[in-house]
């Protein structure tokens, strides 16, 4: 059976000439056979050691090899292995016997698979290769090595020789001394092989050193590299290169293709590389942003649980000035401490937003923070800390109210208390002393006289220990921290007015007995007369005494208790008074005073904020609700509108100020504005809120547009059918209105689609359908992003088309960082005949598309 070699289809006869400087035309192939029989001995000796070389080095994955081309190839069962190695498919099953018919019918099922595809045969036989015709083999493998090592190359749409020879060009065009033109001469001095590897693989040569002169040695350089390091065995001799006229072109284009082969494979795992790497670094970077979440919600959630008991504790402090102390530590939590918080809270809703935006964009499910950590969990206990917030701010200014209404009583308790205790002073030694019982009746009855004198006086101060009492009881009440002191004064004033009450009974029936035993006393006067006359004697006497010795005689008034210089001394104390009471109550009037103004500057200020913020607001929810232009001119217009709120937080803390000045001085009321403090903290925390909100709302737009390549009428579309069924201009749509926008728009939808759709639109459930999530389903299916498949494929290259990979092929093929981000996550492979610690590449790029956490 005779049969021609002839071209691959697809490689013509006479292609065109090189491209990019390559000249001359396309090799016809064996067009002249007879020409080909006469191959130059030189040729010839390349061929065969280039031909035996390629072989083996396929025939090696199967176990075995050649040693004499033309004698191992002649009863086709090495033939067909060959064929089967290179192309991956089965051949017939060839014939087991060793006569000449069994070796000619499996060369023919060797010719018959390469005719099959797509190469005519002229001009050779299984004959000639079972009878071991060195020239027909040659011209057979040559065939082969067109057909599955060159047919394939093409670089911008050539094939074959012309595109093997441009990828060349390509490779080698920077190197000096190399200009690559054709496949014989243009490689005898070795420094095109040389700038092919150096430039895939810098570090093996240092193409600097290279000589032109030495051409033999930079030939064995790159025939010694290839085999060592690249798996090319060394098909050619170098000194048969260099002492050739023309080196043999098929030689050295089989040669050349294994480091296309070789290179091309790098250059198709890099590109799997890269497209892996690009996959995991989306990856990383929203895990990366998952981390952030959730350390920002923890610290912020951590926050708040040690914040509440603070605000929650309700134990008052004994004195005004701590409980003062208590009013500016809570000033210090709401200027210095909550603040930065509040930036928090409304970064980590930004951060959550475009997490979710990028999430749906590269088609990865959607974040599900840790349990109570969801943004409505974060902002259900940033509404637990206001409330309590709140109530400790009512309690503590509830509680200064208190303890300066006990310090006012405390102070009139003492006054009044005071002014008691000196009136009694000594009036129990008066009571108790004895001086009517010598007494004459005349002075008996001036001491009675006296006596009911001092009980009017005594029944006046009855008021006055009442009162005192009375203050002592509203402190208890009140639970004034220095009750007990209280009690025990009241006490003892209260027992010594008790006290003088007795003593004062008793000195008035003392001297009522007097006065009984005074008419007892004239039944003996017949006796006394006589007795008279003894004493006025003695009086007598007494009175010559006085005038001799110039003495006076000692008086008293009989009528009151108190002498002149008592009077004088009081006068002088209450002139005294009158004055101090003057400045007292110019001082509150002044204090008075500058609460009014400290008033009117409060509420001045808070007059004008309240509106502008109120103002602002609005105005930002309508820029939220019907933005208009480019994103670009949208952002411009919001990054400006910031910037005007940023520029004015100076009025918010001149605010601050004059509230602190207010609450200092203890006022606490404001009949000038309806603005407090608290309610311009609220706006203004609200309004920076809103302004971040809606600038991460279009931030994520510009995500979105250039992820999926919506042009700028698409989303304005959009915007103006959302805007229309957002009936409550909140920037959200509920279900029903959602449901209305779409069948607006042509879609028929059942109630279990629409459910299917839901569950897309607002998967935590929310009841709301938000415009970022309106964009997302309008545009779910124009985004080209990468899969689970491709990335499984991708995998497959690196790990050799095999089912899993190893931590070395993981770690050779990709940055350290990504490798061991893989070796991290990947399970172990549980599949049949796997090598230790093989890696489940497929479970792992399932679960980039899957589960968020890997």
């Amino acid at each position: 059976m005779m049969m021609m070699v002839m071209q691959p289809e697809g490689l013509g006869a006479r292609e065109g000439p090189f491209a990019s400087g390559g000249g001359g035309e396309y090799m016809e192939q064996e067009e002249d056979w007879d020409r080909d029989l006469l191959l130059d001995p030189a040729w010839e000796k390349q061929q065969r050691k280039t031909f035996t070389a390629w072989c083996n080095s396929h025939l090696r994955k199967a176990g075995t090899q050649i040693e004499n081309i033309e004698e191992d190839f002649r009863n086709g069962l090495k033939l067909m292995l060959l064929l089967e190695v290179i192309s991956g498919e089965r051949l017939p099953r060839p014939d087991k016997g060793k006569m000449r018919f069994h070796k000619i019918a499996n060369v023919n099922k060797a010719l018959d698979f390469i005719a099959s595809k797509g190469v005519k045969l002229v001009s050779i036989g299984a004959e000639e290769i079972v009878d071991g015709n060195l020239k027909m083999t040659l011209g057979m493998i040559w065939t082969i090595i067109l057909r599955f090592a060159i047919q394939d190359i093409s670089v911008e749409e050539t094939s074959a020789k012309e595109g093997l020879l441009l990828w060349c060009q390509r490779k080698t065009a920077p190197y000096r001394n190399v200009n690559v033109q054709n496949f014989h001469t243009s490689w005898k001095d070795g420094l095109a092989l040389c700038a092919l590897i150096h430039r895939h693989r810098p570090d093996l040569i240092d193409y600097a050193k290279l000589r032109k002169d030495d051409p033999i040695g930079n030939l064995n350089t790159a025939f010694e590299v290839a085999e060592k390091y690249l798996d090319i065995p060394k098909m050619l001799d170098a000194e048969d290169i260099v002492n050739t006229p023309k080196p043999d072109e098929k030689a050295i284009m089989t040669y050349v293709s294994c480091f296309y082969h070789a290179f091309a494979g790098a250059e198709q795992a890099e590109t799997a590389a890269n497209r892996i790497c690009k996959v995991l670094a989306v990856n990383q970077e929203n895990e990366k942003l998952m981390e952030e979440y959730e350390k920002l919600a923890s610290e912020l959630l951590e926050w708040i649980r040690r914040t509440v008991p603070w605000l929650e504790n309700r134990v008052g402090e004994p004195s005004l000035s701590a409980m003062q102390r208590k009013l500016e530590d809570f000033r210090d939590y709401r200027r210095l401490h909550k603040p930065p918080r509040v930036q928090e809270k409304c970064q980590l809703e930004i951060n959550f937003n475009t997490l979710q935006t990028k999430l749906r964009l590269s088609h990865r499910p959607a974040f599900m923070p840790s349990e109570g950590k969801l943004v409505s969990d974060i902002a259900n206990a940033w509404q637990g800390l206001e409330q309590v917030e709140k109530g400790y701010e009512d309690w503590l200014l509830s509680e200064i109210r208190r303890l300066q209404r006990l310090q006012h009583l405390a102070e009139k308790f003492q006054q009044k208390a005071s002014l008691h205790e000196a009136w009694t002073q000594g009036k129990e030694e008066m009571l108790n002393q004895r001086d009517f019982e010598s007494s004459s009746l005349h002075n008996v009855r001036a001491l009675l006289r006296r006596h009911e004198a001092f009980e009017s006086d005594l029944a006046a101060h009855q008021d006055r220990v009442e009162h005192i009492a009375a203050l002592a009881q509203e402190l208890n009440e009140l639970d004034y921290h220095e009750v007990a002191s209280v009690n025990s004064r009241c006490q003892a004033i209260c027992d010594q007015w008790d006290n003088l009450g007795t003593l004062t009974q008793k000195r008035r029936d003392a001297l009522e007995s007097l006065l009984t035993a005074h008419d007892q006393f004239k039944a003996t006067l017949p006796e006394a007369d006589r007795e008279r006359g003894a004493i006025l004697g003695i009086q007598g006497e007494i009175q010559k005494i006085c005038q001799t010795y110039g003495l006076q005689p000692w008086s008293t008034n009989p009528y009151i208790t108190l002498s002149p210089q008592d009077i004088n001394t009081k006068w002088d104390m209450v002139r005294k008074l009158v004055p101090s009471r003057d400045q007292t109550l110019q001082d509150e009037l002044s204090r008075q005073q500058v609460n009014e103004r400290l008033r009117r500057q409060f509420a001045a200020q808070a007059n004008a904020v309240g509106p502008w913020i109120q103002a602002k607001v609005e105005e930002v929810g309508r820029l939220a609700a019907g933005l208009a232009g480019s994103l670009e001119e949208q952002m411009a217009g919001l990054r400006q509108q910031e910037q005007n709120i940023i520029n004015y937080k100076s009025n918010i803390d001149r605010l601050e100020s004059d509230h602190q000045l207010l609450q200092e001085s203890l006022v606490f009321d404001n009949k000038h504005t309806v603005y407090s403090m608290e309610h311009i903290r609220v706006g203004w925390e609200q309004l920076l809120t809103s302004i971040a909100r809606t600038i991460n709302e279009v931030e994520n737009q510009v995500l979105t547009r250039d992820a999926k390549g919506l042009s700028q009428e698409q989303l304005n579309e959009f915007r103006a059918s959302f805007n229309h069924f957002d009936r409550k201009r909140n920037g959200m749509m509920e279900p029903d209105d959602f449901r209305a926008c779409l069948i607006s728009m042509g879609y028929d939808l059942g109630e279990v689609e629409f459910a299917r759709i839901m569950t897309m639109v607002d998967p935590n459930a929310t009841g709301v359908v938000t415009f970022q999530a309106f964009i997302d389903f309008m545009t779910r299916e124009t985004a080209e992003t990468d899969t689970a498949e491709q990335v499984i494929a991708s995998f497959k290259i690196l790990a050799g088309d095999k089912n899993y990979i190893t931590s070395e092929e993981l770690r050779r093929e990709l940055p350290a960082e990504q490798a061991e981000y893989c070796i991290r996550r990947m399970a172990p492979y549980k599949g049949s005949g796997a090598l230790a610690g093989a890696l489940d590449y497929v479970a792992f790029s399932n679960a980039l598309y899957g589960e968020s956490d890997l």
